[in-house]
């Protein structure tokens, strides 16, 4: 039989009122009828901060140990329950750090919108099409995944759409990777490209800053006087920022200080100098394009990247990415 390791880190899907309480992973497990759990699951409870709240340290640390469940110790597959507000974060820096283990086992999110012991709560649900999708091979090579209401979401293009319905995540524009039906898991789509391999320890201190007509660039330099490492920025359109940041842009950039800027906006995979003229120009000052990344996932991407070295590598890594 397979062997799946859980790690349980509360949150919704372990939330109680009546009585107040959060579960543990084994009292999750309890709610699953044994018939439908398709794997053996061990279990570890891991002392997290509420979703909305979890540090980034956290989030290494979970990635880590999932990577470490499958390359040491032989798991086919590690589901890690999580609250869903941060829920992509922390399934893209899985991804981003799997390393080799992706192609061994699936690592899989799920969460719940419902607290368990609300009217029809998702998360028994979830947590058994996570268990499912674990232990199944179809997911070897897919890296993280995120499953809520049966579907499955690669961890580079899942988003949280909606908080309050329990179809809470999409893929769109791209399809639903797959999902589970039957306790087995059906693709719908090709997996993207796995993400370059890091060797260096990833970055915590990364600022994330949304731009808007007239800012001030003191907000750059303060972020970077407070400790930051690395800094992304939330343009508009196709990765725009105001010109009048270009000139501490360029400064961070010689300072090694990569500055990454993504959209708001869907945009295209591909370089900030690739884009067409007129557009884009906070390359020409040093900046690097965080291609069809979401500005939360460039943050999670450059904490990585910065563990390649400084802006040239990370520019690299970005490259490829």
């Amino acid at each position: 039989m397979k062997r799946v390791l859980l790690l349980a880190t509360g949150d919704t899907i372990a939330y109680s009122s009546r009585p107040a309480g959060v579960a543990s992973g084994a009292q999750l497990l309890a709610a699953i009828p044994p018939a439908e759990l398709a794997a053996e699951v061990v279990v570890e409870d891991v002392m997290a901060e509420p979703s909305w709240d979890m540090s980034p340290s956290t989030m290494f640390g979970l990635a880590r140990r999932a990577r470490s469940a499958i390359l040491e110790q032989g798991f086919d597959g590690v589901v890690i329950t999580h609250g869903t507000d941060t829920l992509e974060e922390s399934a893209f820096l899985a991804d981003l750090l799997a390393g080799r283990a992706a192609e061994r086992g699936a690592i899989v999110l799920t969460g719940a919108v419902r607290p368990l012991d609300e009217l029809s709560a998702d998360g028994p649900r979830n947590l058994a099409s996570a268990v499912a999708a674990a232990a199944d091979g179809a997911l070897r090579g897919a890296g993280a995944v995120v499953c809520l209401n049966d579907e499955l979401h690669a961890a580079r293009w899942a988003s949280m759409t909606d908080a309050t319905s329990v179809a809470a995540f999409s893929s769109a524009p791209f399809p639903a990777l797959g999902r589970v039906a039957g306790g087995r898991v059906e693709m719908l789509a090709a997996p993207p490209p796995r993400p370059p391999l890091v060797a260096g320890e990833p970055e915590a201190d990364v600022a994330l800053i949304k731009t808007y007509p007239g800012m001030d660039s003191v907000l750059l330099t303060a972020v970077v006087d407070a400790g930051a490492r690395g800094v992304v920025l939330e343009g508009t359109g196709m990765s725009n920022v105001p010109v009048g940041l270009f000139a501490t842009i360029s400064e961070l950039t010689e300072w090694g200080i990569p500055v990454v800027v993504a959209s708001r906006c869907r945009t295209r995979g591909v370089p900030l100098d690739d884009l067409p003229l007129g557009v884009g120009l906070a390359a020409k000052v040093g900046a690097i394009g965080a291609r069809d990344l979401a500005p939360s996932k460039a943050r999670c991407a450059l904490m990585v990247a910065l563990g390649t070295g400084g802006p040239r590598a990370v520019r690299d890594w970005f490259g490829r990415l």
